[in-house]
């Protein structure tokens, strides 16, 4: 008999794979939280969920992402500090105010800010 493969089956074992989701935002993006007064730059996209248990279960169970999206690692800052997020992409939004992020840790990062994001330095770029 012959296997017939599909999208999203792996052709090595012919099981199928979770489907892909696909990052709405880029290293570098200005983003805003939906639900929270913060807003950053993203400095580090995982295609799915990729903290401990212990954080996930410490959010309510009623507003606990889904974890088969993309998480997004953001430079975060709101009217009272700075800080390093870790959120999922349904909480995400385009910050459209083209204001700069005033974090500490943008520098080191971070080349310039144009057109509402932010260029990565050289040195980090694969």
């Amino acid at each position: 008999m012959t296997r017939v493969f599909t999208t999203g089956d792996s052709l090595e074992t012919g099981v199928p794979m979770p489907p892909v989701a696909h990052a709405r935002f880029s290293i570098g993006d200005v983003v805003r939280h939906r639900l929270f007064d913060f807003r950053g730059v993203i400095f580090d996209v995982d295609p799915v969920f990729a903290n401990t248990e212990e954080w996930y279960e410490a959010i309510p169970e009623d507003a606990r992402p889904a974890k088969d999206q993309p998480f997004y690692h953001i430079l975060a800052e709101n009217p009272d500090s700075a800080y390093v997020a870790y959120v999922s992409q349904q909480n995400l939004e385009v910050d459209g105010s083209d204001e700069p992020v005033e974090h500490p840790a943008i520098s080191g990062l971070f080349d310039h800010f144009a057109g509402g994001r932010y260029q990565l330095k050289r040195v980090h770029r694969h």
